[in-house]
Order: C-alpha cells, then structure tokens, then sequence
C-alpha cells in the first residue's frame, strides 16, 4: 500500500473505473429496491356510515397500501378541495403521492398511476359505484372503466374492466 500525501492511503488511486462504476451501480440498485419496498401511503376520505369504502380500504390494504382512513362529515368539500370533476365523483376519495384517487379504483391501477408518474393527470376515478369493482364485489359484475382526468377535468380512459 501506498501512501498519499496525507499520510493515508489513497483507495481512489487503487480503484479501478471499471470497479467504481460496478460499486455505484449496486448502490442505485440497492436504493431503488429500499423504495420499491417502502409501503405506499395513501390518504382516503370517506362517509363514516358506507360500508363499500370499509371494502375498498381493505382492498388497498390487502394490495400492500398503507391507508389513513378518515371520516369526514362534508365528503363533497374533499372532492371540490381536490378537484374532482362531478361526473367523475363517488363515495370516497383518496390521496396518494400527490394524486387523488376517487371511487373504486383498482390497487393494480393506482401502483401503475404511481409507477408512470405522467405529469398531465392529476387522478384516477371509478365514477359511480359499479358492481364488481374493488370493494363492490357481487354476484353480477357490471363492465367498468377506470378514468384518468386532469386540471381541466377532461377525462380519458386509463383502464377498462369487463
């Protein structure tokens, strides 16, 4: 070993590139697999006496989400606050990551949301409370589809269920 000219010895010096760039990627690699682990927290605002959105919380939960449930007296004062297009709106709301999540929105769906990241939509919406979607499982599901909508409250189709 050689010293430097601190006295110390000089490890960069003794690193080849070929084994600082191995090291760093192994370090983003390790990073990116700390956040894929990290739970996904979501907020979700609800009626206090429905009993879907006590399925759809669930759903969420089963799905691997972290979920803050709150009742809230005044659940159309939460969707105006989010900007949540009436014809879009349904029984609960949630807040994820910056993006609202309304109604019975797939967990699949919201990890894809999150996983995209795309600037120009502000949520995804379940408008109504189709059967057969999360939380409002039955004997005769109805085809369904998820919508993506944006600032200006337009909409577009993010997913369909049949």
């Amino acid at each position: 070993m050689r010293p430097g000219k601190t006295g110390k010895i000089d490890c960069m010096n003794r690193m080849s590139r070929r084994q600082m760039l191995l090291m760093m990627s192994m370090c983003a690699a390790a990073s990116s697999a700390l956040r894929a682990q990290q739970p996904l927290k979501i907020d979700v605002y609800k009626d206090p006496t429905c009993g879907c959105c006590v399925n759809w919380v669930a759903h969420l939960r089963k799905n691997g989400f972290v979920v803050h449930s709150e009742d809230v007296a005044d659940i159309n004062g939460v969707k105006t606050k989010y900007n949540v297009p009436a014809a879009l709106r349904s029984c609960h709301t949630g807040v994820v990551n910056g993006y609202v999540i309304e109604g019975h929105v797939p967990a699949a769906d919201v990890k894809r949301l999150l996983t995209t990241r795309p600037a120009d939509i502000v949520g995804l919406a379940v408008p109504g409370m189709p059967v057969g979607s999360p939380g409002m499982e039955g004997s005769r599901p109805q085809a369904y589809q998820v919508l993506a909508f944006d600032k200006g409250g337009r909409s577009s189709i993010f997913a369909t269920y049949r």
